[in-house]
């Protein structure tokens, strides 16, 4: 399993938002800039953010996006999930009716366990827990004065 383009920006987004007082109102082109996400694949992403419930889109000159959610609640599993969608290792997990081997296959079996397992990390991985430990960009997320 590869995460997607579009599921690694989501989460870049959401760290970015995260990493700021919240509530704030974020520009898209700070958020695309800081990031180093194109601006316009920001925009796609965003409103399948915000579908889900995780930030608020404000319009106008003084627009930009909100976190909803306190960082401390979100998490990993909820934004990647919400970008691209359930995570599944293979076809046979996903739909167990696409193989007749499904019940009785021990490969099956752990390809599900596998599957439990990231799911699991993913959803201990909360925003506020990855800011904490965060180096890489902190220079580029302001501090939460």
């Amino acid at each position: 399993m590869r995460l997607t383009r579009a599921g690694e920006y989501g989460v870049r987004c959401i760290l970015f938002l995260a990493g700021n007082r919240q509530g704030k109102v974020v520009g898209r082109v700070e958020i695309a800039k800081a990031m180093d996400i194109p601006e316009q694949f920001l925009g796609k992403i965003a409103q399948q953010l915000a579908r889900s419930g995780f930030i608020e889109i404000i319009q106008g000159a003084q627009g930009g996006y909100r976190l909803l959610f306190s960082p401390d609640k979100l998490t990993l599993l909820d934004v990647v999930e919400a970008v691209t969608g359930e995570i599944f290792l293979n076809d046979c997990v996903m739909r167990p009716e696409s193989c007749f081997r499904s019940q009785g296959c021990s490969i099956h079996r752990v390809w599900e366990k596998a599957r439990e397992q990231l799911r699991e990390t993913l959803r201990k991985a909360t925003f506020a827990k990855m800011l904490e430990n965060e180096t890489c960009i902190s220079s580029v997320i302001p501090s939460k004065k």
